[in-house]
């Protein structure tokens, strides 16, 4: 793994990158979210201040003007006409000082980024594959490379022995590559159905899925499970193995993992 810990992006100042990626990407959206959130619960707030107390000061001043009245008409209120005044003065008060508190809050100013830590994670696939350990996925770029150079590598082997071959593996058939060895005395042989099987070297399984297994219980001879290892641009292979399969897979498998290592073990170079 000291290629990926010593890799430029790791060894450079990463503090000063991370800055930098905050203040122009994390920051602006992160402020422009809390503005937003921040500016509507102020004006729902605003309107809830407003409609109770502008309520309230109408009510009293309504009730001051009555009073007035009522004084006027030789009435003695149980309420005095300047208690009521009084109470639009501290009401009118109050909305003013609330309204300033809230307008206020409308103010939000982004702070420069602070890193507090940091930490490099490795995919636990990545260290697998360093690993050589079964149960990490390549990227379907990377998968599609190896399934072609080992496609490659079979085809190239059975023209190597003068057979017709056939790409089928578009065909959804059960195997990929078809097989037609040259006729002798005249009868045409039985022809090569071939399951092509890429690995990046180091791997420890091979995926089968139900219906090859199906299918190569069925033709026995006709079928042949070809390995390659591929290692970068180098190729290692393929490699035959006759018969794979001793039984059919259990009603609900959908596919099966063979031990890389015993298959290579009885298989042979193409022949």
């Amino acid at each position: 793994m000291q290629d990926v810990l010593n890799a430029p992006w790791i060894t450079q100042n990463l503090e000063q990158v991370a800055l930098h990626h905050a203040s122009t990407h994390l920051v602006p959206e992160h402020f422009t979210g809390v503005k937003q959130r921040r500016e509507a619960r102020v004006n729902k707030t605003l309107t809830a201040v407003h409609e109770r107390l502008v309520t309230e000061i109408n009510y009293w001043q309504d009730r001051a003007i009555k009073l007035k009245e009522d004084v006027a008409a030789g009435k003695q209120p149980l309420v005095n006409y300047e208690n009521a005044l009084r109470v639009v003065d501290e009401l009118t008060a109050r909305l003013k000082t609330r309204t300033a508190e809230l307008e206020g809050m409308r103010h939000v100013v982004a702070a420069t980024p602070v890193i507090v830590g940091g930490a490099l994670v490795i995919p636990a696939g990545l260290l697998a594959q360093r690993k050589g350990q079964p149960g990490w996925t390549a990227d379907a770029d990377a998968r599609r490379r190896v399934e072609t150079l080992a496609m490659q590598a079979v085809m190239a082997a059975e023209r190597a022995l003068g057979h017709e071959v056939y790409d089928v593996s578009a065909e959804k058939c059960g195997w990929d590559v078809t097989s037609i060895p040259p006729a002798v005395d005249g009868k045409l042989p039985t022809a090569r159905h071939i399951e092509v099987k890429g690995r990046v070297k180091g791997s420890a399984t091979i995926t089968v899925t139900r219906n090859e297994i199906f299918y190569g219980l069925n033709q026995k001879d006709k079928f042949i499970l070809a390995i390659v290892l591929v290692d970068g641009e180098q190729v290692d292979g393929p490699y035959y193995v006759r018969q794979p399969f001793t039984q059919e897979p259990d009603w609900a498998e959908t596919s099966k993992n063979l031990d890389l290592g015993q298959l290579l073990a009885r298989a042979e170079r193409p022949m």
